[in-house]
């Protein structure tokens, strides 16, 4: 008896969004303790989504993080619209962040770019940066 999908497809389905709910990162003393929801816990994802890079943590869907490593020794001119393409790209796979705008690009520090940008998100506007070593 072979298995068939007659009739599955058709039913309703209803899509739930779920909670933004998580775990409270304390930076600056480097701890986890109690819960956040809502800008605070889009801002944390953003920070990791940020600092993790994509493809090298077997954890981690292939669509979670940024792909950082392969900027490194190439020019400023390929650099700075290549990260801007690679954060918006990465951020917007979390279905809570709407969009990405206003990079704003800081070389005054050899070798190294500083990205600022707005992350708008289903909550609420954040202000995020990155460096990146070149």
């Amino acid at each position: 008896m072979i298995p068939t999908a007659i009739g599955f497809l058709d039913q309703d389905f209803e899509i739930e969004k779920q909670p933004s709910k998580t775990y409270r990162m304390i930076l600056e003393s480097r701890r986890v303790q109690g819960y956040t929801d809502g800008l605070e816990a889009v801002r944390q994802a953003v920070y990791k989504i940020l600092l993790t890079e994509r493809y090298q943590y077997i954890m981690y869907s292939w669509n979670y993080g940024i792909e950082i490593h392969d900027l490194f020794g190439e020019p400023v001119s390929y650099v700075c619209p290549e990260l801007k393409r690679r954060i918006t790209e990465a951020l917007t796979q979390d279905d809570r962040i709407e969009s990405v705008d206003g990079f704003e690009f800081d070389l005054s520090q050899k070798g190294v770019i500083h990205a600022a940008f707005t992350v708008h998100t289903i909550f609420g506007t954040i202000q995020a940066e990155r460096e990146v070593e070149i």
